[in-house]
């Protein structure tokens, strides 16, 4: 991709100005903060929505999105004659899903069969055993998660893998920690547990009793539970161990009894995510009464199916995990939640016509051109490192050239036909949805790997690596403004898809990404020394985003988000030598009095303007790996000289960091 000389997209500027169309702040010095040079007149003229805990541009094309979704939803909703097989899925689901007359009416007689399965287990063994299994088809994780990936140390064949779960709150550290705002959320889940039991026929006092019997068993999962940062880790979540190893651990759930009631075949062996998580499970069952147990898998059962059920439920499930969590003051729209269902329980069904109505092959073609240029970069950027030895590079290099790139959508469209959709049954719609996923999971349990399924829908407004399989995936969904805009030059779209671009593939070198080999094989190709100079810069990202502090009182945590700073950083390097790389030998008009380096600059801060909630900001502080939007920003940039350069910044001032952060 070559960029263009600037004489045609000038044109386009001469009413607006480029400074308008990117709201660039003219009163603010990109040397002191570069955030706001590039995101200050967007910040003031956007302010948070009501139904939104923050609101950035990936928020921004998201609605986009979904208002596309909801058009194609709405004409598939339509029951006409010769409507295809696709259209009665997706829009069925869509209208029994906007149907709130009906939802009203059932009441709770959907969920009554799995209720009164509950309220009638008479022991610990085998009724509650089954129980659970009928939760976890239903993808209900009640005191654990079951389900199948790539062996980490051999990529090419699916396993069993039993994981920590169970829990409400997003992370174990929520039931631990002893400051004011922690003790204070679990009393205020409390309550919220109360009124969902009362709103399901349950006195005061009783559900009172049942709430503090559903934090204690919760609590105790949490102190069983891995932190995010290990979690992170894929040394410490590897434990391949086989079904009787497993038993002996945890005897309780009769492994052999519960994988069959799963569908699953045969399992010789399969990953146990954190042993001592399961340890503490076993622990829990055995000390809690049966009553206790019942409640936690009542409670389970309601809070999972709650925005399905009629508004006492759906605005009481708000008023927690909306309004008090995330700090959103106002419920979606219904449509917006049906939407986001839809796309949920019928992803590919629906991005095939997502597809189909906004991605054409041209898009395809010309972000893969950008893919193959900027790992044209990191070859020649790993070519240049003075700190990793040759045998290192050739390994790096071997995986680099293993990268597969998947763009836009799937080859193959998932098979749906086997799923009964009905036009006045949302619960059951979903129910049913649900336990097909965990079925073709359950299926994929020692059979080869399918490189070539995503983990992502189309419309999704995201992308990601997969460090097993070696690949790098953009989802349509985030292929268009501001990542990608065919009216802004080719510079500003360096710095924003090429951005995430080069983010993306730089997670096959960070630090997860490099402990997997070009096969996507958990394998140690580093050679001691290499490893060690590794790690020193990395721990300089882990010093510099630990300074960052989105509210007074907390600060980063350098460790979590490690593996997405070094990405942000490598990956706007790469971008940057790919754009540098295509100028060469060309002329590149200013436009609007910014040169191409400061246009691709004022690219990759555009991407990241964002308003946020202090509730959803304390959550992502504590639960996110990604940085927020003004560390994202200033914390690359502070690090590039050809950043300094561009804007004449001088040492000392805050753009300028000394000493600055690299690995790639």
């Amino acid at each position: 991709m070559k960029l263009s000389a600037g004489c045609c997209v000038a044109l386009i500027f001469t009413a607006a100005g480029f400074s308008q169309v990117l709201q660039v702040d003219r009163a603010a010095d990109p040397c002191v903060d570069f955030y706001q040079y590039a995101c200050g007149t967007w910040l003031a003229k956007n302010s948070v929505p009501a139904d939104q805990p923050r609101w950035g541009s990936f928020d921004e094309l998201h609605e986009r999105n979904r208002a596309i979704l909801r058009d194609l939803l709405d004409k598939a909703a339509v029951a006409a004659p010769g409507r295809s097989a696709l259209d009665q899925k997706i829009g069925d689901f869509y209208a029994a899903c906007m149907d709130e007359q009906t939802i009203n009416r059932l009441g709770l007689e959907p969920l009554k069969p799995a209720l009164d399965r509950i309220a009638a287990i008479t022991a610990k063994q085998q009724p509650l055993r089954d129980e659970i299994v009928r939760l976890h088809r239903m993808g209900i994780n009640a005191f654990f998660t079951f389900d199948s990936g790539a062996d980490f140390k051999n990529s090419g064949i699916n396993i069993a893998q039993a994981s920590q779960g169970g829990l409400s709150l997003p992370d174990r550290d929520y039931y631990l920690k002893s400051d004011e705002k922690s003790v204070t959320l679990r009393q205020q889940l409390l309550a919220h547990i109360q009124k969902i039991f009362q709103l399901a026929g349950e006195s005061g006092e009783q559900a009172a009793t049942d709430a503090k019997a559903v934090l204690a068993v919760e609590t105790d999962l949490a102190k069983a539970s891995l932190d995010q940062v290990s979690l992170r880790d894929p040394q410490k979540t590897y434990h391949k161990m086989t079904e009787h190893e497993l038993y002996s651990m945890a005897p309780f759930m009769d492994w052999p009894k519960y994988f069959a009631g799963m569908g699953a075949p045969t399992i010789e062996s399969l990953n146990v995510e954190w042993p001592g998580f399961f340890r503490g499970v076993e622990s829990a069952i055995v000390q809690h009464s049966l009553d206790d147990l019942k409640t936690y898998l009542r409670w389970q059962l309601l809070h999972d199916r709650a925005a399905l059920l009629g508004p006492p439920f759906v605005y009481e499930d708000f008023a927690f995990f909306g309004k008090i969590l995330t700090g959103s003051k106002e419920l979606k729209p219904r449509w917006k939640r049906c939407v986001q269902r839809t796309d949920g329980d019928l992803g590919e069904a629906l991005g095939r016509e997502y597809v189909e109505a906004t991605f054409g092959e041209e898009g395809r073609r010309r972000t893969l051109r950008m893919v193959e240029e900027i790992e044209k970069a990191l070859r020649k950027d790993v070519g240049q490192l003075s700190w990793m030895t040759p045998a290192t590079k050739k390994e790096a290099l071997v995986k680099l050239d293993a990268v597969a790139n998947k763009i836009g959508y799937p080859e193959t469209w998932r098979d749906y036909s086997a799923l009964r959709i009905e036009r006045n049954d949302a619960m059951g719609n979903d129910m049913r949805a649900t336990e097909f996923e965990v079925q073709r999971h359950m299926g994929k349990i020692g059979q080869p790997v399918d490189k070539k399924e995503w983990g992502m829908t189309p419309p999704t407004v995201n992308a990601y690596y997969n460090p097993v399989e070696n690949n790098i995936n953009f989802p349509a969904g985030i292929l268009q403004p501001p990542f990608y805009d065919n009216k802004l030059d080719d510079a500003v779209n360096y710095g924003a898809i090429g951005a995430v671009v080069g983010h993306e593939l730089t997670h096959g070198f960070d630090d997860q990404g490099r402990q997997f080999d070009a096969k996507g094989n958990l394998r140690d190709w580093w050679t001691p020394e290499d490893a060690k100079e590794f790690e020193k810069r990395a721990d300089c990202f882990v010093k510099e985003y630990e300074a960052f502090r989105p509210l007074p009182d907390i600060h980063l945590n350098g460790k979590l988000t490690l593996g997405e700073n070094a990405a942000d950083n490598g990956g706007l390097r790469l971008a940057f030598m790919a754009m540098m790389d295509s100028m060469a030998g060309n002329s590149v008009a200013k436009i609007d009095g910014f040169t191409a380096q400061q246009r691709f600059f004022l690219g990759w801060g555009r991407i990241w303007c964002e308003s946020a909630r202090e509730e959803i900001t304390r959550v992502l502080v504590q639960t996110n790996p990604h940085s927020p939007g003004r560390a994202r920003v200033n914390g690359v940039v502070s690090n590039m000289p050809e950043f300094q350069q561009a804007f004449a910044c001088k040492v000392g001032q805050p753009m300028v960091r000394e000493p600055a952060c690299r690995v790639w």
